[in-house]
């Protein structure tokens, strides 16, 4: 940007303005919502003012003009889980899951993550590139500005690294922002289940060479694990995270997916900065999240693609303190959707949570679950003016017209994503 540039003749702006933090309780609630007023971005790509239009065009009036022509104008959405590196589709297991063929099964007969992983493991980087690009573009077309995208595709020294320089260059191309974690503990490699190789053996490499490479070029914020029972242990868990904090990286866990493993208690003991999924947590893990303040980020898109009837417990967490984030969970095998409000449809009926809870979810929640509260997910004074029009006349709306595409146009640091 070379000027000021005024966003005007909304009908709403919802600015979710508060605490540089993430939200909890009732507060979670309120997602500020102001009519008559417009949003005033600086050269620098923050946000200088939010005030009555007239009083914005008089004290600015050389600035440029953005019309949002009576739509919602929001904070760009946080999509704080991802996993947008990958090759091919994974169709088929959709069809598998339907037939009664469980997630932990499709992964025994070498489906799932290991599918994605022999797939990964034959690409390019410029292919991964060219087609993560193309996704992450259509996740910004639907309101998402800041993107956390994973490795855990590689699970191989040399392919996690690739796949985390992938997010690097990726970074620097697109119009979006990108927050890199390693992941390089998704899934136990099958050439380490056999003789002669083992698992505590690849839990080695991710010790041992994996976490010091990574951090060696600073490729990642965060460290993962999925600790899950028939994936990663407690106790696997706890070496892999403490290893990557002594590094320097910050800490997430996906934690409790199918089945309750006491992953969210680990997640309050490390100091995480978020718990993801959460759908079998139990509750000594609820205290312990609320105990801690770690981001409780629940997708419930995920479980929706799997054809699961229970959902992360979202009314328990909210009752409890804990602050609730919402993300995608984009990825091949078990959440193939770009559509963040569609997210926000389900937190609603799904997850029963309001709709400003919903978007406070998606916006500084989302920005708290990675590390980044201080600067995004809300439309404040000082804030990166990241915003997203959509073609409504109320907030509500926005989750209500569940699947369409109703975002107009996203900005970055007051630049335009999506849209023009």
């Amino acid at each position: 940007m070379t000027a000021t540039t005024l966003f005007v003749n909304a009908a709403e702006v919802v600015t979710c303005a508060g605490p540089p933090r993430a939200r909890r309780g009732a507060e979670q609630a309120d997602a500020v919502v102001r009519r008559g007023v417009g949003v005033a971005v600086g050269a620098d790509g923050r946000i200088l003012a939010v005030a009555p239009d007239a009083d914005l065009r008089a004290a600015h009036p050389a600035a440029a003009h953005a019309d949002c022509a009576g739509g919602v104008l929001t904070p760009g959405f946080v999509d704080s889980h991802t996993h947008a590196i990958f090759g091919r589709a994974r169709y088929e297991e959709q069809e598998l899951r339907a037939a009664g063929v469980g997630y932990l099964e499709i992964a025994r007969r070498g489906g799932g993550i290991h599918s994605s992983v022999r797939d990964l493991r034959q690409r390019s980087a410029d292919d991964l590139a060219v087609l993560a690009a193309a996704r992450l573009r259509r996740l910004a077309a639907h309101g998402t500005t800041t993107i956390e995208v994973k490795s855990g595709y590689g699970l191989s020294l040399e392919a996690e690294l690739t796949t985390l320089r992938v997010i690097r260059r990726l970074a620097a191309e697109l119009p979006v922002r990108l927050v890199p974690t390693f992941l390089g503990a998704h899934e136990v490699p099958l050439e380490y289940r056999e003789v002669p190789r083992t698992r505590a053996e690849y839990l080695d490499v991710v010790v041992e060479e994996m976490i010091p490479a990574v951090a060696r070029e600073g490729l990642a914020r965060f460290c993962d694990v999925f600790c899950e029972p028939g994936v990663y242990t407690v106790d696997e868990t706890r070496r892999i995270l403490t290893a990557a904090r002594g590094a320097g990286m910050a800490l997430k866990l996906h934690a409790d997916e199918l089945e309750n493993g006491a992953a969210a208690e680990l997640a309050a003991e490390l100091g995480a900065t978020s718990a993801d999924h959460l759908a079998a947590i139990s509750e000594p893990g609820i205290a312990a999240l609320a105990q801690a303040g770690t981001v409780a980020t629940l997708l419930p898109g995920t479980m929706l693609f799997l054809g699961r009837s229970r959902q992360a417990p979202a009314r328990a967490l909210l009752a409890a303190g804990v602050p609730v984030a919402l993300a995608s969970d984009f990825n091949p095998g078990t959440s193939p959707t770009v559509n963040f409000p569609l997210v926000l449809t389900l937190g609603v009926s799904q997850l029963r949570l309001s709709v400003g809870e919903a978007l406070v979810a998606a916006t500084v929640n989302g920005a708290a679950a990675v590390g980044l509260a201080g600067e995004i997910g809300q439309l404040a004074p000082g804030f990166r003016a990241d915003l997203a029009l959509f073609d409504v006349g109320d907030h509500r709306e926005i989750p209500y017209w569940y699947g369409d595409h109703r975002c107009l146009r996203t900005w970055v640091d007051g630049r335009p994503a999506h849209g023009g």
